[in-house]
């Protein structure tokens, strides 16, 4: 392979009218894609320098065209989320060292982007393709370089997988600062296929994403609020989708009750639930056909993707056998670390093989399969006994007449903390106390939540569509609860 801009340009002179992009019910050429690029690489020259550039404009055709100039030009591109706000975004410009920034703009331009220095001091890209971010759920985000090598190496893998190629048409539902779109967007672009961009304002607009879905994309790849939106979409109409070949199910875990539903709406799909990191990319997949999408409570991890090497670490050192312990990953994907920050989560072994600390839990059963339990940094203790927020969440997930859920620990001045659940309902037949026996039923007391909330609307979400807890807190805590 050569570069991936590159890639690109020579797919539009070998095919220019092939369908690059889908947006707002219009198909965008490779020819029209490769001009976009163009134009945004002489606004580029005419801003010299060797840094990253910021690009927070709003996902569209334009804003894609300038990624792929930035990395023709072998600048970085920051990627932050868009929930960030003005202070924490312009702290975040100046650590990755952005000497340019890429906006949204309400003047009359072809592109509709403003491109401007920062006065942040210069860093050259060196061989970084891409600056993600963390979610920031613990702490400030931290800045996670992509080289050219691992994204390169991340493509191919997913190109083969997928099947993706002319001819193949992909959903690109995640934000652009989101890795899921190494696959949706990037690899696709480069195998010569065809993305369907969701609008950010479109995220859960169920008749927007069903119209998606009738114009027959082969792959999507989503978190599971998508796979909700639809499947409650569709529940009573019966609309089916039987052009998408492959469905997979990342970002967050997929509840069983979901899961139940999704072969009847995708009936010729082949499913794959991938697990993975900002910092290592994907590390595992399980493949498995609609028969078996409610055999498992909790999807196994399944395989880990060719050349990952993982380990399970315990208090006394490593897990060897069945048991519980930290997922630490190696992968050909991994960033080298945290720009500059201490790598304190990134342990290299004697023989140059360097491991993540993912926070991640999992458990190893006697069959020798990996299960996520949670997060390292969700375990809490209630009363003396440490409860893991995440196994709460999935079990009343798994209730049926549940449609979401967020769980956060608050204080309590008799407890220290207690536990404080807020679930949409799917119908008003789900009430406060049917839920409490569910979860009496299945877990210690100590991890029965103390209130459970039971609501109408839908909860908050990141822009990665996952339950947003730390919002959830705030306002809870803020309103004396």
């Amino acid at each position: 392979m050569t570069g991936l801009t590159e890639d690109v340009l020579e797919i539009a002179a070998a095919r220019p009218r092939d369908p690059a992009l889908r947006w707002r019910g219009a198909d965008i050429s490779y020819a029209e894609l490769a001009d976009l690029v163009r134009r945004a690489h002489q606004d580029l020259a005419g801003h010299p320098g060797e840094g990253p550039v910021a690009v927070v404009a709003p996902k569209s055709p334009e804003v894609v065209a300038f990624v792929l100039a930035c990395v023709l030009a072998r600048r970085a591109v920051l990627l932050p989320s868009p929930d960030l706000g003005r202070t924490a975004l312009a702290e975040l410009v100046h650590r990755a060292g952005c000497e340019h920034i890429v906006t949204a703009t309400a003047a009359a331009t072809a592109s509709g982007l403003e491109l401007r220095e920062t006065g942040a001091p210069a860093r050259p890209s060196g061989d970084v393709r891409f600056l993600l971010t963390t979610s920031g759920s613990t702490g400030a985000p931290k800045i996670v370089p992509l080289t050219a090598g691992s994204t390169d190496r991340f493509m191919r893998w997913a190109v083969g997988m997928f099947g993706i190629g002319p001819g193949v048409h992909v959903l690109n539902y995640a934000p652009l600062n989101f890795d899921l779109c190494l696959l949706d967007v990037w690899a696709t672009l480069r195998a010569g296929g065809r993305v369907a961009l969701v609008e950010a304002e479109h995220a859960v607009d169920p008749g927007h994403l069903v119209g998606l879905l009738e114009d027959d994309p082969h792959v999507v790849q989503a978190v599971p609020m998508f796979f909700r939106v639809v499947a409650e979409a569709v529940r009573s109409s019966g609309r089916r989708f039987p052009g998408v070949r492959h469905v997979v199910l990342t970002g967050d875990h997929t509840p069983r009750p979901l899961r139940a539903e999704l072969p009847a709406v995708f009936p010729g799909a082949r499913f794959h639930n991938v697990y993975g990191c900002t910092e290592t990319n994907d590390s595992f997949v399980h493949s498995f056909d609609g028969h078996e999408a409610d055999t498992h409570e909790v999807l196994p991890l399944g395989r880990p993707l060719p050349g990952v090497r993982t380990r399970i670490m315990t208090d006394e050192g490593e897990l060897t056998g069945a048991g519980t312990g930290e997922l630490w990953v190696a992968t050909p994907f991994q960033t080298r670390g945290y720009l500059h920050e201490d790598g304190a989560r990134f342990t290299t072994e004697p023989d140059g093989t360097t491991y993540f600390r993912s926070g991640d839990l999992v458990s190893r059963g006697a069959d020798g399969e990996l299960r996520l339990v949670g997060r390292t940094d969700f375990q809490v203790k209630v009363r003396g006994v440490r409860v893991s927020i995440e196994d709460v969440e999935r079990v009343i997930s798994e209730h049926p007449q549940v449609a979401e859920v967020g769980v956060v620990a608050v204080p309590d001045p008799q407890a220290g903390r207690r536990l404080h659940a807020v679930v949409r309902r799917r119908s008003d037949r789900l009430t406060g106390l049917g839920l409490r026996q569910h979860c009496a039923q299945r877990l210690v007391r100590a991890a029965i939540p103390a209130v459970i909330q039971v609501v109408d609307g839908p909860l908050p979400h990141t822009s990665t569509g996952k339950v947003d807890r730390k919002l959830i807190r705030k306002e809870l805590l803020a309103g004396g609860s």
